[in-house]
């Protein structure tokens, strides 16, 4: 493999940002040449999808309105079902940027090749976070290994914290995991079964109860529980912390059009309006560069979330 020793783009972004005081005069002066009619926002819901394009308009709208020193780039949000949907979206050119978790931005950029890292998002005011592994206190489960033959309650499928990163980090530490339902609760002496339990308040109960041996959930959640909450919960594991949130970039956006975006979201914590409308979208309060830079955080993705086949 060739390795190109130069300056990223997304350095350049972090460097003109340290380097130029945010204003829009400033952004405006770095205007590209290349056409950007309208400025497209993808997010991945399979409902409320109209709300969340009515959440997000002047979020879209701020950022359009900087992109161009005449205004005249257009907004637009766009709701897609599913990962597969926003993947199409972006290889039409359908979506420019869209923001997500980890294990969707995984899938998105990495397995399908459709976008690419820019930016961290810091969402309700957290830069990372990770999943905790849990089971009741004084129980008879004191490591990983004493979940084999026994069942653990995962959250959300289609989440990053409360289901693909747990599961992928129990995979990397060599168990096999198998899927089970409510009335097939039989576990090989060699696996660890789980379930799907939809609520924080459904999954402590269950382990408190002794009616799953163990459970995950964010180490934010955890934050959120009240102090008798935690005194009856045991940590078993960690997992590797991970962005809370990630901005990516359809892959053939112009570099221009990229760097200006870039410093657009990097500056919207720069002025009150930009600190206000970041609120009001799901609670962002700043968007930074990636650690490391784009290359080490997508390998840290590769990393998190590419495991032996143990299912």
């Amino acid at each position: 493999m060739q390795h190109h020793w130069k300056l990223t783009w997304v350095s350049v972004i972090a460097a003109t940002i340290v380097s130029l005081p945010f204003c829009e005069d400033a952004v405006s002066q770095t205007a590209p040449r290349g056409e950007l009619k309208t400025i497209t926002l993808g997010l991945i819901s399979s409902v409320h999808q109209q709300e969340i394009e009515t959440h997000f308009a002047d979020f879209i709208d701020y950022v359009a309105k900087r992109l161009s020193a005449g205004g005249d780039v257009k907004a637009k949000v766009v709701v897609a079902a599913n990962v597969v949907s926003l993947v199409k979206m972006l290889e039409q050119k359908e979506v420019d940027f869209y923001l997500e978790s980890p294990y969707p931005t995984y899938i998105i950029n990495n397995v399908h090749g459709a976008g690419k890292l820019l930016l961290r998002r810091w969402k309700s005011g957290m830069s990372e976070y990770r999943s905790l592994i849990f089971t009741k206190k004084n129980s008879s489960l004191s490591r990983l290994q004493d979940l084999r033959g026994k069942i653990v309650a995962f959250e959300d499928p289609e989440s990053t914290s409360g289901y693909f990163l747990p599961k992928f980090f129990l995979q990397r530490n060599g168990f096999k995991l198998v899927e089970k339902t409510p009335g097939n609760a039989a576990v090989g002496a060699a696996e660890i079964g789980y379930v799907f339990i939809s609520s924080l308040d459904g999954l402590i109960e269950s382990v408190l109860s002794g009616k799953v041996a163990a459970a995950t959930f964010s180490d934010d959640d955890f934050a959120s529980l009240a102090e008798s909450k935690k005194a009856g919960l045991a940590i078993l594991a960690q997992t590797e912390l991970l962005p809370r949130h990630l901005v990516s970039v359809r892959k053939d956006l112009a570099p221009e059009w990229v760097e200006r975006l870039g410093l657009v979201l990097l500056g919207m914590n720069e002025d009150e309006q930009g600190r206000r409308i970041m609120l009001q979208a799901d609670n962002t309060t700043k968007f930074d560069p990636l650690p490391g830079g784009e290359e080490v955080m997508r390998r840290r993705l590769l990393e998190t979330f590419h495991a032996p086949d143990k299912r």
